[in-house]
């Protein structure tokens, strides 16, 4: 968890000190309802419906899409024009292959392993696999601004996430998320127990979904390369048809995840809160990243202190979490020295002039 959220440092593409502000601000929300050990109530004011604590999708949907759709009315209002241009060159070339395929294969491996994690998921992997490549590439200040490095690494690794969860639940019976645990649920509604013995008793499930995997991104392929010519063309939709459309979508799915209006509520206030951050220039990723990861760091930390009776040396005593914390460490070092070596090359200059 503390190596997921020094990756904040690489997400950043202004100001680190505005990154960490939003880190801080997503652990703080994310703390929001029952104290897991005690039950207590935590930064509720007195309302129920935070009890449960706020939803990653009216959160997300509201910090990126309602805020976006708030930016661009207010660039309309003030007389922007849309750019009438030919739309080409959908199908990648060979220099876009070229600058993709190794985040691609970083993105694959990445993900594929934090996929197999508990807790990480595709949100995690994408997030870290951007923060690579970011710090990997030759040019970082082109991220953020359609390299498609951005775009092929952190899709690789949301996909290898996805499918890498498959592993501990088909070959253990333990679901790494929520969705591999609904899964579970269904399997074992139907007689179907996920574990050691699910290949030898029932060989069609695990080879259907292996086979389901495969024919899942054909389709994908056979679906999507023919028609992005169709997809295309929603950019051409005038902002007055499209911005009431994308509220809509918002709305009806932050309302339909737990049928509550207090959800909708919840996306519209951070999607003011969102629409501030871009005009100040916060930027939303690690405030995202640090709203995932705080709920799971919290409970580890609480984990491994009980274990360890309020010891912090159990960090370092194992193997695991001593690579984990020096790697950390040394992630932070390498993020300073710049900053340190910039300072130096100052002093000289100023003392010449």
């Amino acid at each position: 968890m503390c190596l997921g959220l020094t990756i904040l440092i690489y997400l950043a593409s202004g100001s680190i000190i505005r990154a960490i502000s939003m880190a801080a601000f997503g652990v703080m929300i994310g703390c929001i309802g029952q104290d897991p050990e005690t039950g207590s109530s935590r930064f509720v004011f007195g309302i129920p419906d935070l009890l449960d604590g706020i939803g990653l999708a009216p959160f997300v949907m509201g910090l990126f899409g309602i805020s976006e759709v708030f930016t661009n009315i207010e660039q309309s209002l003030k007389g922007s024009k849309i750019l009438e241009t030919k739309i080409k060159g959908l199908l990648p070339n060979w220099q876009d292959w070229k600058e993709s395929i190794k985040p691609i294969l970083r993105g694959s491996v990445l993900g594929f392993f934090l996929g197999i994690l508990p807790g990480g998921g595709a949100v995690i992997s994408s997030f870290a696999s951007y923060a690579i490549e970011k710090k990997a590439s030759k040019h970082p200040e082109k991220f953020g601004k359609g390299a498609i490095e951005g775009v092929a690494g952190p899709e690789a690794a949301n996909n290898a996430a996805s499918e890498g969860a498959f592993v501990p639940l088909l070959t253990l019976g333990i679901p790494p998320n929520v969705v591999m645990a609904l899964l579970l649920g269904a399997l074992m509604i139907h007689g179907v127990t996920p574990g050691p013995l699910l290949i030898p008793k029932h060989p069609e499930i695990f080879w259907g979904v292996i086979a389901s995997m495969y024919l899942g991104n054909a389709m994908l392929l056979v679906l999507n390369l023919p028609l992005i010519g169709i997809w295309v063309q929603v950019l051409k939709v005038p902002y007055k048809v499209l911005f009431p459309l994308i509220l809509l979508f918002c709305l009806i799915g932050a309302y339909s995840i737990n049928n509550s209006t207090f959800d909708v509520a919840i996306m519209m206030v951070f999607g003011v809160v969102g629409y501030l951050m871009r005009k100040y220039k916060y930027e939303g990723a690690p405030m995202v990243l640090a709203f995932v990861l705080g709920p799971m760091l919290e409970n580890s930390l609480r984990q491994s202190l009980l274990l360890s009776d309020g010891s912090f040396l159990i960090f370092f005593t194992r193997p695991i979490a001593a690579g984990g914390m020096i790697i950390t460490l040394l992630m932070l070092i390498s993020s300073i020295i710049p900053a340190f070596r910039k300072r130096r090359e100052e002093i000289p200059i100023e003392e010449t002039t």
